[in-house]
């Protein structure tokens, strides 16, 4: 891989991953086979993206970076299953490349600096994908699939965990890239539900109150979400009012979330 004629760029949150053997690994838990319709968010340098070009028939990746997306044309321009696609995944729309009958699958070693909005913006997408295995800080991944009581367990969780199944993978090292980032990384499989297994019936009022209810963590819910809900209506759906909203399951989320009026 020739990496030499480009250098990471700290605005982009540039760390490429050049171990083989993760790399391996990776594709392994992909699995992906002829017919997939698989995309790749910020391939870089390619690491990921022989490998998956070898393994499907069409492979779709999305990179900001005009030079790199330039590079990877020119180094995989004779294959016809790929295209890339010189964008900003945090505003792109994953739905238009997902045909009707089959959903997309979407893989990346995603930039630790826009990692939190970029799964934010693509689970509001996540009708239209089969999984998402994805690098991320260790951290980012830990709140993932962090379960109610502990300080990992906050928006993100409750978010992430209402609409898939959530699997950490395993961990990489800073030396797994170049330039080595300064934490920890994981590996992560998020598999949207079809249908989750908590009935919220307003997507929003449920974003909002769990941000509303963490934006204080140690505050009780009667503070921190008055004006949305009462201590009577906390009660009448079996909420101790008392209670931090990290203590509280996605269930009980959206219990209280039903609620609002």
């Amino acid at each position: 891989m020739n990496n030499s004629k480009h250098f990471p760029r700290k605005r982009f949150g540039q760390h490429f991953l050049h171990e083989k053997h993760v790399v391996e690994r990776i594709i392994r838990f992909l699995h992906p086979r002829p017919g997939e319709h698989i995309v790749e968010i910020g391939p870089g340098l390619g690491a990921l993206t022989g490998d998956l070009i070898a393994a499907t028939d069409t492979l779709q990746a999305i990179e900001l970076d005009r030079d790199l997306a330039a590079q990877l044309r020119e180094r995989f321009g004779k294959s016809e299953h790929l295209v890339v696609h010189q964008a900003d995944a945090l505003k792109f729309d994953f739905c238009s490349l997902a045909p009707n009958t089959k959903k997309l699958r979407l893989i990346g070693n995603l930039p630790y600096n826009i990692s939190t909005p970029l799964v934010f913006h693509v689970l509001e997408q996540s009708h239209c994908i089969q999984d998402m295995h994805f690098m991320l800080q260790k951290e980012v991944v830990d709140r993932m699939a962090a379960p109610p009581g502990g300080k990992d367990y906050g928006r993100l969780s409750i978010m992430v965990q209402w609409r898939c199944e959530v699997e950490k993978l395993f961990e990489v090292s800073p030396g797994a890239f170049t330039p080595p980032p300064k934490v920890q990384s994981a590996v992560v499989r998020l598999a949207p539900y079809a249908t989750p297994p908590v009935k919220v019936n307003n997507p929003k009022t449920f974003s909002r109150l769990v941000q509303q209810a963490f934006s204080q963590r140690r505050k009780s819910l009667r503070n921190t979400l008055k004006g949305m809900l009462s201590v009577q209506e906390l009660e009448a759906v079996d909420i101790d009012p008392r209670a931090r909203a990290e203590t509280l399951s996605v269930e009980e989320f959206a219990r209280l979330s039903n609620m609002v009026k």
